[in-house]
């Protein structure tokens, strides 16, 4: 399949969605980062030409891209996000995109290269984590969910590290390395605990559930699932909602599960 470069897609725009030009057939282009969700959509790709639509795949690294794309209508849609991150998109940059569907979730994993659990802690010990504020109030839950920390009352989703009360290892916050800059950060050992969005990880070969030494429960109440967004002119579309239907079917719920054994969760809405 040809992935095309951002911006270049030939194709003619039709109502905010790309039509191909006498084509009975429409044409269909998402933005969406390497793993997994590239790979989820290239599955997808026979079921929607069944129903009518040709997929453009465009692929994506750094995550300020693909909002940025789909506003400039570059692409039609884009699937790399969790909710919190939408969320803070739009507020940070007043984007007029909406959330269409979840599709699945990705859990966050602790890693370490020198410690087999979590209690083998040393007092001091060095967290990496991502740079992404919407990331960090989730993993700073999952350290407390771990005991090893407190945070204030209701701080919830929105924790920063101003917001633990109580810190008896006195771990030491690294938080401004990019996201998908982490593995590497696991690989050279920089510190004593890497915590690493699990796209991220599937990309740079690791096994979330086998390589982390603790992960994000994958539960029905978690608020990070991968969603789909699309201009706000566009919510509603037919075809969105084909493509949404199509990654919530079972044949691709199955793939996701077979593919990612755990490390990527389809959910159901």
């Amino acid at each position: 399949m040809k992935k095309l470069a951002l911006g270049v897609v030939s194709t003619v725009a039709v109502s905010g969605l790309v039509a191909c030009g006498g084509a009975d057939e429409d044409v269909l282009s998402v933005g969406a980062t390497n793993v997994p969700h590239a790979e989820v959509l290239e599955f997808a790709e026979p079921i929607l030409e069944e129903e009518g639509i040709r997929l453009n795949i465009q692929t994506f690294n750094d995550y300020a891209l693909p909002n940025m794309a789909l506003v400039e209508e570059e692409i039609d849609a884009n699937y790399f996000q969790h909710i919190p991150f939408f969320e803070s998109e739009i507020e940070s940059e007043g984007y007029d995109i909406v959330n269409e569907g979840g599709i699945h979730l990705e859990p966050i994993g602790l890693y370490s290269q020198d410690h087999d659990s979590l209690d083998d802690l040393p007092e001091g010990a060095d967290v990496i984590m991502s740079d992404s504020v919407a990331d960090q109030g989730r993993i700073l839950m999952l350290l407390e969910e771990e005991g090893l920390l407190t945070l204030a009352e209701g701080a919830g989703i929105d924790a920063t590290i101003e917001d633990i009360e109580e810190n008896p290892l006195d771990l030491q916050f690294q938080d401004n390395v990019s996201a998908d800059m982490l593995p590497q950060a696991y690989e050279n050992n920089e510190g004593d605990l890497v915590v690493i969005n699990s796209n991220f990880a599937l990309d740079a070969g690791l096994n979330p559930l086998e390589d982390s030494i603790s992960i994000e429960p994958a539960d029905e109440d978690n608020p990070y699932v991968n969603i789909i967004a699309v201009r706000g002119e566009d919510e509603g579309s037919e075809d969105i909602a084909t493509l949404i239907d199509v990654l919530r079917s079972e044949e691709v719920q199955e793939f996701i599960i077979e593919e990612y054994d755990g490390a990527v969760v389809p959910v159901e809405e």
